[in-house]
């Protein structure tokens, strides 16, 4: 059913306690990898696309920080994120949003793939017309 007005709030709360411990632990992560460059180690590919995902994050978490200190700003959160869809730190984003950016990559991918085809297809008709 309905969630009442103090569920809502209390279910945005752990929402916004669980996403800032999630960029904690990241961050933590993070500084470790970079402790580790330092030392001149080398990160492996999914380490990398971690540090620069946490990264990224961080710079992320500025203009986020705005939204959620100034008082009754975080009414005009879904404006902005409707404007600036990727202006959210990956920690923050619900289930629902990540699936919903994984079909639209698959989208996007499966209409390259079909277009790479086609194209495909139509470089073989041309070279069999020039051979025959």
């Amino acid at each position: 059913g309905k969630k009442s007005l103090r569920q809502k709030i209390v279910d945005e709360l752990k929402h916004y306690y669980n996403g800032f411990h999630l960029l904690w632990i990241d961050t933590k992560v993070a500084a470790r990898m970079v402790w580790r460059l330092l030392h001149g180690q080398i990160l492996t590919r999914r380490e990398r696309r971690r540090l620069l995902r946490t990264c990224a994050d961080l710079f992320r978490l500025v203009p986020f920080l705005v939204f959620v200190i100034v008082p009754f700003m975080e009414f005009l959160l879904p404006v902005f994120l409707k404007l600036f869809p990727e202006m959210l730190p990956s920690t923050f984003e619900t289930e629902s949003k990540k699936e919903e950016k994984q079909k639209k990559k698959l989208n996007a991918k499966l209409e390259l793939a079909k277009f790479l085809q086609e194209t495909v297809a139509e470089m073989a008709k041309r070279n069999k017309a020039d051979t025959g």
